[in-house]
């Protein structure tokens, strides 16, 4: 029969295997368990609003409801936002194709032949001797454009099938949140499920921080961009600041998508690049502002994080998680922690740190 000492190094082996074995199907099943981690963490982050809908004396059921169309109705707003600004840049992008193209016959070929020595010739003769000429070059980008709207379409309908995934999952999951959290409770051993649920109250606490912290980081950034865009004169400001600033939430997108139609509406203009110019510096000093100020001091001081540990833990869940990586390294860094502060306090008074005898 094993020895107690013997039990709890066979106990925490087996636990630390199972961790490894969690951490390991989450890098190998990304793709496939996507849609389940977002519908997870947007229940997470619903569900004391469910709570209290409850407590008011409305049913779990159609508490789960309302926060769902909520939900959809806001992406739905957030569409009306950013599709009449899309089809109104496109329609007028078809209205100035004749005066870019004039414009470039008369500052880009002259600008590229003098300073450059390249003599750019865009009549549709041609064109047509270039392409005839380069025959079997145009086939091979032409199949490898092809490849690339097969891949696109995959990606569209892995979109799809998310759009249509997560509201499911996340109703299940809404609707049985208690219940989960008592069963995986009741799984933890006797001696170890009071520690364990006070580490859960803390991790609760830390994320509840970063979730307050974020929404001031989108806020602060959706009046910068506003506010810089409507100085530097660009059509449609405020709603491409104020999209920018909400879609801060999900790293990259947010920025990718407000510095595109930035560029596009600025572009439009036909003022020279003094627009160009202007967005440029606007989406430039916004990035710094958000990576190296706003992000680590209104985040990463509310959940204890250090600014360095903050753009680390950006980094290096990117590196291993991809996109999702990125969206949950500041929770999962803040989880990480709370285990970390506890490992330290148990170090500090055990007796292998005061130089004492092994027990």
């Amino acid at each position: 029969m094993p020895t107690p000492l013997t039990a709890d190094r066979l106990q925490a082996a087996f636990w630390i295997a199972v961790a490894l074995a969690g951490v390991w199907l989450l890098a190998a099943l990304g793709p496939v368990l996507s849609p389940f981690l977002l519908a997870a963490i947007l229940a997470y982050i619903f569900n004391p609003l469910l709570d209290r809908l409850q407590r008011f004396g409305l049913p779990r059921m159609a508490g789960v409801v309302i926060v769902i169309l909520a939900m959809g109705g806001l992406l739905t707003a957030l569409a009306l936002v950013l599709l009449p600004l899309l089809t109104q840049e496109i329609n007028l992008l078809m209205q100035r194709l004749p005066q870019a193209s004039a414009m470039i016959g008369e500052r880009l070929q002259p600008w590229l032949q003098q300073t450059l020595g390249i003599q750019l010739d865009l009549d549709l003769a041609s064109i047509k001797q270039v392409l005839g000429e380069n025959k079997d070059t145009v086939q091979a980008v032409l199949q490898r454009l092809y490849a690339s709207a097969k891949v696109g379409g995959s990606a569209l309908l892995g979109l799809m099938v998310m759009l249509v995934l997560v509201p499911v999952v996340m109703f299940y999951l809404l609707l049985d949140w208690n219940q989960m959290l008592e069963r995986i409770g009741n799984l933890i051993p006797r001696r170890w499920h009071g520690k364990v649920a006070e580490l859960a109250q803390r991790v609760d606490a830390v994320l509840a921080e970063y979730l307050r912290g974020q929404i001031l980081v989108m806020l602060i950034l959706a009046g910068y961009y506003s506010l810089a865009l409507l100085v530097a004169g660009l059509p449609q400001a405020i709603s491409v600041g104020v999209l920018t600033g909400l879609l801060i939430f999900i790293p990259y997108l947010g920025y990718a998508t407000g510095l595109i139609l930035a560029l596009l509406v600025a572009t439009l203009q036909f003022q020279g690049m003094e627009p160009v110019v202007a967005v440029l510096i606007v989406f430039g000093i916004g990035q710094v502002l958000e990576g190296f100020l706003l992000t680590p001091f209104l985040v990463g001081n509310r959940i204890g994080l250090h600014p360095l540990a903050v753009i680390f833990s950006l980094m290096a869940f990117g590196q291993l998680f991809g996109f999702f990586g990125v969206l949950l390294a500041l929770p999962a860094s803040a989880a990480l922690l709370v285990a970390l502060r506890e490992l330290k306090a148990r170090y500090v008074t055990s007796s292998f740190y005061a130089g004492g005898a092994a027990e």
